[in-house]
């Protein structure tokens, strides 16, 4: 269905054209109609499906005839990254629409606060805030919602994850009740279902394809020992100098700092991005991603949800992710929208077990390979010890014997030797 379909104004539709946008995508289709029609909704989608517009646009559909410089929508995030994301993204579908907004975010100094506070005052037609900082600022007594007609929550699941439940019904308590209320989600758990009843009035559901990757990413795994992982990285990159745009996850910081020093010394155009930085530093590196001065960007999960850039080729799980949801979200940078996309991820022994979980929740099998015959031997494949009488705890090794493999062993090229 073509946007021009769903009934949106044209200031709108010339906006999209300009931005190349014609289509919807399923979940742009199905929840604007609904959010036009004034009704709450509980929408679950996988990451990189376009839900931020599948709520921006008919608000701002709404706006165009109607922007009254007071807070109409306010939209809460859990990080400052995607506040900013979306703020970005109205400001680009309201090119064409009287429509204000403004994001309200922690991380900065003393003067981020003194700016959003007048900006609050002055006025905006949408308030994009992450919680904690948002509840400053109603601490202050300055913020007015009394007009506010939309409230709209972004990665709800993310937010509930990070103890955000407490904030988001303080919140709540300070907005009219009558107004329309939009929750979005990429995983539907029973604490969300907790969280739509006490807020959310006889919702629409939408729920597509949970928990599950996007079709355009090719996904393949490397079996390695941890003192295999950074030269396999190495190659990795290496191997696709068409690859412009690369992230590598990394499970701490400390690694993130190690994979920066390493990847620099082979000349790379790399840079990091983690809690180490301050907000002005991770904004700065992800501008020069975006415009491609840096190749490669090593972050910890807090760049794996809610930011939208275009273009990446790469995405390598140098860590296996602790929560199997993490992993879809990670993996879901690239393949945007219907682009296509790679996503490898290196497994030492240790993390098997947490892959195999990855493999139960997306229902597949990922392609198992052997890491490069120059770097040695790869771990067998191994999901669960086993007990056995006199010998301890053994793994479970499905396929070839270990002198069977050990015989006719030789590296047949990248994503050529599969296991499962």
């Amino acid at each position: 269905m073509t946007f021009k379909e769903l009934g949106l104004e044209s200031s709108l539709l010339e906006a999209l054209s300009y931005m190349g946008f014609e289509k919807a995508t399923p979940i742009q289709e199905q929840a604007i109609p609904v959010i036009l029609d004034n009704k709450d909704i509980l929408a679950c989608a996988q990451t990189g499906t376009g839900k931020t517009a599948a709520f921006i646009l008919p608000i701002l559909n709404k706006l165009c005839d109607s922007s009254t410089n007071q807070i109409n929508t306010l939209v809460i995030a859990p990080t400052r990254e995607l506040a900013l994301q979306i703020d970005q993204q109205i400001q680009a579908f309201a090119y064409f629409v009287n429509a204000t907004s403004i994001p309200v975010y922690g991380g900065g100094d003393g003067s981020d606060f003194e700016s959003q506070k007048r900006a609050i005052r002055k006025g905006t037609d949408i308030l994009v805030a992450t919680p904690g900082k948002l509840i400053s600022h109603l601490n202050m007594g300055y913020v007015d919602f009394s007009k506010l007609e939309h409230l709209i929550l972004d990665e709800a699941d993310r937010m509930l994850d990070m103890g955000f439940y407490d904030d988001i019904m303080r919140i709540v308590g300070f907005l009219p009740k009558d107004r329309q209320t939009l929750m979005f989600s990429a995983t539907m758990p029973p604490k969300i279902r907790k969280l739509a009843k006490s807020i959310l009035l006889q919702p629409v559901e939408i729920s597509l394809a949970i928990s599950k990757p996007a079709e355009g990413v090719l996904q393949a795994a490397y079996l390695a020992y941890d003192h295999q992982k950074a030269s396999l990285l190495k190659n990795l990159i290496a191997d696709k100098p068409s690859y412009s745009s690369i992230i590598v996850f990394a499970s701490t910081k400390k690694k993130v700092s190690e994979l920066v020093r390493a990847l620099s010394g082979q000349g790379y155009k790399v840079e990091a991005v983690s809690s180490d930085l301050d907000q002005k530093d991770r904004e700065a590196a992800l501008r020069r991603f975006k415009s491609s001065e840096t190749r490669v960007l090593v972050a910890t999960d807090v760049l794996s949800r809610g930011i939208d850039i275009k273009g990446i080729n790469l995405v390598v799980n140098y860590d296996v992710p602790g929560d199997a949801e993490d992993y879809v979200h990670r993996i879901g940078r690239t393949a945007r929208a219907d682009s296509t996309g790679v996503a490898l991820t290196i497994i030492n022994p240790e993390d098997m077990a947490k892959f195999a979980r990855i493999e139960s929740l997306i229902e597949m099998k990922v392609p198992k390979l052997d890491v490069p015959v120059e770097l040695g031997e790869s771990p067998e494949w191994a999901t669960r010890p086993v007990r056995r009488a006199g010998t301890g705890s053994k793994f479970r090794r499905p396929g070839r014997k270990g002198m069977d493999r050990k015989k006719d062993r030789r590296h047949r090229g990248k994503f050529s030797k599969k296991k499962n």
